[in-house]
C-alpha cells in the first residue's frame, strides 16, 4: 500500500530515512516529497549572540531550521574554534531546551546537551520550562517567520524574559507541483497523505485536490501533530488520524491503524 510524506528525506545512520523504515516494516510503501524550503536571515546577528552566552539563561530550539542557522554561525573557522575552545562549554552550563527527539539530536551534533525533547510540541515545551525556568537573564529563542505566538505568550505570562531572533523563513519548494505530478502519474492516488506542517499543508493542498479529483475522498490525511491537525481541518478535510508524538515510530503506528484497523 502506497503513502505519501510530505517531507524533505533525511537519512539516519542508516543510511535511510527513519519515517521510510519505520512504514516498510508494516508493509506500507513511502513517499517523500519536499513542499518547504527555507532561507536564512539575520546569521550575523545570531553569530554576535551566540558570542555572548553569558547575556542569557539558556536557548530553545523549536524546528531543525533553527539548529541549522546555528550551525551555518558555526562554520566560519575563526567562530568554530571558539565554539570548541570556550562557547560551547559555557552554552552547556545553561538551559538548552528543544522539541522533539529530531531536533535534539541536531542539537547534540554541535555539542551541545538538550532537555524537553520529549515535549511534542511548543505548548508543551512552554509548559516544561515554565516549570523549571527561574534565570533572571532572557532565553535566547532563534525561530522562522511563522512561529506560533504560544510559546512567547506563555513564557511572557509566567515572567520568564525571552529574546526571539528570526533566523529563517518558510517559501513553497519550487519542485511541489513537478513532484506531486510524477508521483501521481507514476503511482496513483496515495492512500494516504501525511502532512507535517500547516505551511506546508498551505503550499501543497491545491495541487493535491486538482491531481486527485473526485478519488480524492478515498485519501486518509495524516497530521504529525495537533496544530497541523487543525490546519486540515480548517481547510475542511477530514483528519483520519493524527501521531500521538512526531516520531516516526508513532507516525507509522498510527497509519498502519488507519490503513490496515484490524492489524494486531
Amino acid at each position: 500500500m502506497k503513502v505519501l510524506l510530505l517531507k524533505d528525506p533525511k537519512e539516519d545512520d542508516c543510511g535511510q530515512d527513519p519515517y521510510v523504515r519505520e512504514l516498510g516494516l508494516y508493509g506500507l510503501e513511502a513517499t517523500l516529497i519536499p513542499v518547504l524550503s527555507f532561507e536564512f536571515l539575520c546569521l550575523p546577528g545570531l553569530s554576535e549572540k551566540l558570542s555572548h552566552p553569558e547575556g542569557y539563561g539558556g536557548l530553545i530550539f523549536t524546528s531543525p531550521r533553527a539548529v541549522e542557522a546555528v550551525e551555518r554561525c558555526l562554520q566560519k573557522d575563526t567562530k568554530a574554534e571558539v565554539w570548541k575552545r570556550s562557547l560551547k562549554e559555557k552554552w552547556n552550563a545553561k538551559s538548552v531546551y528543544v522539541v522533539g527527539h529530531a531536533t535534539a539530536s541536531l542539537v547534540n551534533r554541535i555539542g551541545l546537551h538538550t532537555e524537553g525533547e520529549t515535549c511534542g510540541n511548543a505548548e508543551k515545551l512552554a509548559e516544561y520550562i515554565c516549570s523549571r525556568e527561574s534565570s533572571a537573564l532572557p532565553l535566547l529563542f532563534p525561530c522562522g517567520t511563522l512561529k506560533r505566538e504560544i510559546l512567547p505568550k506563555m513564557l511572557k505570562d509566567k515572567g520568564i524574559p525571552l529574546e526571539s531572533v528570526t533566523v529563517y523563513q518558510t517559501i513553497p519548494h519550487p519542485g511541489i507541483q513537478g513532484n506531486l505530478t510524477s508521483y501521481y502519474t507514476q503511482q496513483g492516488v496515495p492512500a494516504s497523505i501525511t502532512f507535517f506542517s500547516p505551511s506546508g499543508l498551505t503550499h501543497s493542498l491545491k495541487h493535491i485536490q486538482e491531481l486527485s479529483g473526485d478519488s480524492i475522498g478515498q485519501i486518509k490525511f495524516v497530521a504529525i501533530g495537533p496544530t497541523t491537525a487543525h490546519a486540515l481541518a480548517a481547510q475542511g478535510l477530514r483528519v483520519s488520524c493524527t501521531a500521538e508524538s512526531p516520531t516516526p515510530h508513532a507516525l507509522a503506528s498510527s497509519i498502519r491503524t488507519v490503513l490496515q484497523p484490524h492489524a494486531c
